[in-house]
């Protein structure tokens, strides 16, 4: 889970960078997006390094749900009494961020790929410009596509944020000289990477991007 928690952050920091292409205008962005699928060529076909990346992606995503899962069978079935002492604050956050909060990640890629990727879901109008699809569909009169997204991002951020502590946990890191640390570049990267995906969106709707 840690591991493809790793490749998930990274893929979410470059993806957090493309996105803010969106700035320099249509042409930077829609230069970027076609950029990605020459990436790798004539070594890769067409549009190769992009399926691999979904590939992996796919298939980190899986591993990470499965994960999930069995860990959360494992707890339970390690407790067979309750605990007699309740930590409700810490329970509940861990709860909400990575099971709930993981639900709505889920159902949010799922529109996202849909909205923005395939342009199947398309508030704005169907546009083969990528830039264009991304403005289109954050327009003032979209508010409720903007208020799921920017929801979305934010449950991203959260599971971040408790993510990456717990992915150093595991993966060895979390002594406890290094534990103020850890917990800095856990908050670092959750606030980085919402602010960052976060900043398109609301532009396009405030009018700062047209």
């Amino acid at each position: 889970m840690a591991v493809t928690g790793v490749i998930l952050v990274l893929y979410l920091i470059a993806h957090m960078y493309g996105n803010l292409k969106v700035f320099s205008g249509q042409e930077a962005f829609d230069g970027y997006a076609h950029g990605l699928r020459e990436l790798g060529y004539p070594l890769l076909p067409e549009s190769g390094f992009l399926w691999i990346a979904r590939v992996v992606l796919l298939a980190s995503v899986l591993i990470h749900i499965y994960s999930a899962v069995v860990l959360t069978m494992r707890a339970r079935k390690a407790r067979t009494d309750r605990y007699q002492v309740k930590k409700r604050v810490q329970r509940t956050y861990a709860s909400y961020t990575m099971r709930y909060g993981g639900i709505l990640i889920a159902l949010f890629v799922i529109f996202h790929i849909l909205h923005l990727t395939v342009n199947v879901i398309a508030p704005g109008g169907k546009s083969d410009s990528p830039y264009e699809r991304l403005v289109g569909g954050f327009q003032p009169e979209f508010w409720y596509v903007t208020l799921f997204y920017v929801a979305s991002v934010i449950a991203v951020g959260f599971h971040l944020r408790h993510g990456v502590w717990s992915g150093m946990a595991t993966l060895g890191f979390n002594k406890a000289s290094r534990q103020s640390k850890i917990n800095a570049v856990a908050v670092a990267i959750a606030v980085i990477v919402t602010v960052g995906f976060l900043l398109p969106p609301l532009a396009v709707t405030f009018g700062l991007v047209s």
